[in-house]
């Protein structure tokens, strides 16, 4: 039951992400937000085509959380099970980078997003 929830969250949330990535990759002004405030307003080009892969490694992360959790693609369950530390790692590298950028609005907002991330993930790979 904790497994699904936690699926659950880690889903919920890494939906945000990426909504928030396909916005930034779109255009809209949001830069300050993401890459420690490093390019405010709109991306540039590059970045936006960064933010594009940003959300196909995120929708990978999210697939394989809910493989893990028995959501999805059960014959998957095997490369879930190990792939899911990937996810713990990636949400753990992700949370120390959002504590400790240089922008307050990344350490207010995706830091503790990251934070539940990685409490959710570890909840699924341990589950």
């Amino acid at each position: 039951m904790y497994v699904w929830i936690s699926a659950i969250i880690f889903v919920a949330l890494i939906g945000v992400v990426i909504l928030f990535q396909f916005a930034l990759a779109a255009g809209v002004p949001w830069g300050s937000y993401a890459m420690g405030g490093k390019f405010p307003g709109k991306f540039p080009p590059a970045m936006r085509v960064a933010a594009l892969f940003q959300v196909l490694i995120l929708t990978l992360l999210a697939a394989i959380v809910l493989i893990k959790a028995g959501f999805i693609f059960p014959n998957w369950y095997s490369f879930a099970k190990l792939a899911i530390w990937f996810v713990v790692l990636f949400s753990g590298i992700s949370t120390v980078l959002n504590l400790i950028t240089r922008s307050k609005w990344e350490r207010r907002i995706w830091a503790p997003v990251c934070l539940l991330m990685l409490i959710s993930s570890i909840t699924v790979a341990i589950g």
